[in-house]
C-alpha cells in the first residue's frame, strides 16, 4: 500500500513538473517573440538606394535635404538625403509631424520602399542636429592650471 501511494505522489510531481516546464517555455517564447518586435533597427539612404536591402517595412535614416518639404493638403512630400544619395519620401498620415522637421534636420521615417525609388512613409521621426551640437568654443574637456 506505501508504494501505491508513494507511486501516485510521484506521477503527481512528474505531472506538475510537466505543467511547469509548459508554462515557463510559453513565457519564455513571449518573452523572446516581444524582443525581437521592439528592435529598432534603420538602414542608410545609401544602403536603400544601393539594394542591398529587401524592399520590405524597413526604417531609413538621414537628412531631410534643403528646400524639399512640400505640404499639400494632407500630404507631406520631402527628399531624404546621405551625401550624394537621395530618396523621394512620400508621407499621408494622421501624426502630427515634430517641431523639429524642417530643411537639414536628421530624420528616421518608417514604412514602405516602393519599386520606382519612391518611400511611403507611415511615420516621422526627426530631430534639429544644431540642437545638439557643443556651443562654439566650448569643448569636451578643459586644460587644467596644474
Amino acid at each position: 500500500m506505501a508504494d501505491e501511494v508513494g507511486g501516485e505522489s510521484l506521477s503527481k510531481q512528474v505531472k506538475f513538473g510537466i505543467g511547469i516546464a509548459i508554462i515557463l517555455s510559453v513565457v519564455g517564447w513571449e518573452a523572446v517573440s516581444g524582443f525581437q518586435e521592439s528592435k529598432t533597427y534603420y538602414v542608410t539612404v545609401s544602403e536603400l538606394v544601393s539594394g542591398k536591402v529587401s524592399h520590405q517595412h524597413i526604417r531609413v535614416g538621414g537628412i531631410v535635404e534643403q528646400g524639399s518639404i512640400e505640404r499639400r493638403g494632407g500630404t507631406v512630400t520631402f527628399r531624404l538625403a546621405q551625401d550624394k544619395d537621395v530618396v523621394a519620401v512620400n508621407y499621408v498620415g494622421s501624426d502630427t509631424l515634430p517641431d523639429t522637421f524642417r530643411d537639414g534636420a536628421q530624420a528616421i521615417v518608417e514604412g514602405t520602399y516602393k519599386s520606382g525609388g519612391q518611400f511611403q512613409a507611415e511615420h516621422i521621426q526627426a530631430k534639429c542636429a544644431s540642437k545638439y551640437e557643443a556651443a562654439p568654443g566650448q569643448g569636451a574637456t578643459q586644460k587644467s592650471s596644474m
